[in-house]
């Protein structure tokens, strides 16, 4: 009986083991695809050219709007930027959503500043809920392979 239960402890460890293997080993865009609400972001990266810098290797961390945020813009906002003569529009204002580096909630303090991948600088909140300039953090620290994502309500245009 105790060689079936250390079997059973061991098969499950295994199990456990390789399932968080299997969660982390989807880069930041495969994440984002499988969450299922980031598709107007990922439609934006793609016409941006941006996938494969997405799919890097990083680290890198995404304040990603979801696609309720892209449909609060002004009517007409989010067919604009992807236009193609408007890619280096729509190029800054996705990369107004990346930092350098993987920067999880741990990490973060009130006031803080941090440099977007376009050059910009992001303010950091932590009074009554986290916030990333005007966007507010609804989800915290999903880990992808190549970094993490930080949900957020609202597209940061620079």
């Amino acid at each position: 009986m105790i060689r079936r239960t250390f079997l059973a402890m061991a098969a499950t460890t295994v199990m456990a083991g390789s399932a968080w293997a299997d969660a982390h080993a989807k880069d930041i865009v495969d994440t984002a695809a499988e969450a299922g609400n980031f598709s107007t972001l990922l439609a934006a990266a793609e016409a941006a050219g941006l996938v494969e810098t997405l799919k890097g290797e990083g680290p890198l961390t995404v304040f990603a709007p979801t696609d309720e945020a892209f449909a609060a813009l002004p009517d007409g906002t989010v067919d604009t930027l992807l236009m193609e003569e408007n890619q280096q529009q729509l190029t800054d204002v996705l990369m107004n959503h990346v930092v350098s580096g993987k920067v999880m909630s741990t990490d973060l303090s009130d006031g803080m500043e941090a440099e977007t991948a376009g050059g910009g600088t992001l303010t950091i909140g932590t009074e009554g809920g986290v916030t990333v300039g005007d966007a507010n953090v609804v989800t915290a620290d999903i880990e992808a392979s190549n970094g993490v994502i930080h949900v957020i309500d609202t597209v940061l245009v620079p």
